[in-house]
């Protein structure tokens, strides 16, 4: 009897968290039925200065010596009148990167630009602190924000600024470019999960009112709307979308450019990649747990708010998904009190549509949107894109009870090595983030999954064989090139593409 009740229970539990993952799984339509809804929608400059304003580029730097050279010769590029334009060089480095920035900084001065070299003594508050300290020395009325790993193109502000005409506008972002997308099949896959993020979410949320966030670069800050919203404030590691939040609360408006691209660079070893979405994971949750209450407590349309809420709570998902995988033994085992059929066509099948499916269409749609001509070259990758994004689970379900326990960490930069496409170059060496524990707990997983799949196939579950193969795979690779990329530093060797 107590048996019965325990194997009940667990699949109780099991079958709540795929009720959960569901609910976000179906808002993936819901983001793609605004998307097209609206996709035409192109906001238009409601006129233009008849005076350009300043603008305040602002680079926050830290130990970036193989990309700083090339953002501040972008920079210099950018269309503008020199006397309108302040250049910024936020510099919280411990490398030779201060050297380059300096030497940079005065090659820039004699072409005749107003640009400064800030160092502080201390790293107070990461990114956030830099940029707060720059806001009060700038002479701008706008500021333009460029991660190290950027390269902006000329025309960038003289495309953007005069969106500034209009006092309610407080940020205008640009959409992101890849600078490397084929230089491995981590990068490739990388390109494509943020695809889905920049084109379809951004476009959706921006077209239609919603709240959407800056992404930390390649866009554009009226000052009186940072003031306004309490300034750059460091008690998260996404400062960028506690600022975004916190002005939208304020009734700033933003906008999403995806026409306006700015290329950047992606990281190159999965290290590197786990510590950004590490990063953006836990950042994201106390952002969620710093502003949600606020969101349901102004007088917004209960729309925005239930926006807000999925948006701010989305990174949950990878603690369930975590969850789900511990529970699939236990579950697997229990009593449902259905025949296996019924299960399939009332509960598997469904699951399977609002969750593996939904991000698959979500992401390849995404493609098509970018690239029309030869988006279906890209259909064959997709299961090691889905598999990806389940690897690295384990890795994000650890940032979110982080966020949940207030379990303070640093802000890691993400190693950038100058890489541009068609460049095979190797990741240089200096840079390291890799966590000694985590990657053999993801090794675990991918051991602890492998009979499951193994019992799929002997006994013919063809329906369930592809989902539990984009675990197996995705902890596989996760782990095993952690490790790889582990040893290959421990002997002073540089990480390479797959």
């Amino acid at each position: 009897m107590h048996g019965n009740v325990g194997n009940l229970g667990w699949s109780f539990c099991y079958s709540l968290i795929l009720f959960g993952l569901s609910v976000y799984g179906i808002h993936r339509y819901f983001i793609l039925h605004l998307y097209f809804r609206h996709r035409r929608w192109h906001r238009q400059p409601p006129s233009h200065f008849s005076e350009l304003p300043v603008v305040t580029v602002q680079l926050p730097v830290y130990n970036e010596r193989y990309v700083v050279e090339r953002l501040l010769q972008s920079v210099s590029r950018i269309q503008y009148p020199k006397e309108k334009l302040e250049i910024q060089v936020l510099d919280d480095s411990t490398d030779e990167t201060s050297q380059i920035a300096a030497r940079e900084v005065e090659r820039l001065r004699s072409e005749g630009f107003d640009a400064v070299h800030l160092r502080r003594t201390e790293r107070t508050g990461f990114k956030a602190g830099a940029l707060e300290a720059g806001l009060h020395r700038a002479r701008g009325e706008f500021f333009l924000i460029l991660d190290a790993d950027f390269v902006p193109s000329p025309g960038i502000l003289l495309q953007t600024i005069h969106y500034f005409v209009d006092p309610q506008i407080g940020m205008i972002q640009t959409r992101w470019q890849h600078l490397n997308r084929s230089y491995s099949w981590l990068t490739r896959a990388q390109a494509i999960l943020l695809d889905g993020h920049l084109v379809l979410e951004q476009t959706a949320r921006s077209s239609t009112g919603r709240f959407f966030n800056f992404n930390g670069t390649a866009g554009l800050w009226r000052r009186s709307c940072i003031e306004e919203a309490g300034g750059w404030q460091h008690d998260t590691l996404t400062e960028d979308l506690d600022l975004s939040y916190r002005a939208q609360l304020k009734g700033w408006r933003f906008i999403f450019l995806v026409d306006v691209v700015t290329p950047a660079e992606l990281p190159i070893e999965i290290s590197a990649f786990k510590s950004q979405q590490h990063r953006w994971t836990k950042g994201s949750i106390q952002t969620c747990k710093k502003l949600l209450p606020k969101i349901w407590a102004g007088r917004l349309p209960l729309w925005i708010k239930a926006e807000a809420t999925i948006h701010l709570t989305s990174n949950f998902t990878y603690l369930l998904l975590a969850l789900l995988c511990i529970l699939l033994l236990p579950a697997a085992t229990a009593p449902l009190g259905a025949p296996s059929w019924l299960r399939t066509f009332l509960v598997d099948i469904p699951i399977l549509v609002a969750n593996t499916v939904a991000a698959a269409v979500f992401y390849l749609l995404a493609q098509r949107e970018l690239h029309p001509e030869r988006w279906w070259r890209d259909i064959i990758f997709f299961p090691f894109v889905l598999a990806l994004g389940i690897g690295v689970s384990i890795n994000n379900a650890r940032a979110v009870l982080e966020a949940v326990f207030n379990y303070q960490s640093s802000f890691n930069r993400t190693p950038k090595y100058g890489i541009e496409e068609g460049v095979k170059r190797a990741g240089r060496a200096g840079y390291s983030t890799f966590r000694a524990v985590l990657p053999f707990g993801e090794l675990l997983f991918a051991v602890y999954f492998a009979p499951f799949v193994a019992g799929a196939f002997v006994h013919r579950q063809f329906l369930s064989l592809p989902f539990l193969l984009l675990f197996e795979i995705g902890f596989s690779y996760v782990a095993c090139r952690s490790i790889w990329e582990w040893s290959r530093r421990l002997r002073g060797e540089a990480v390479s593409a797959d």
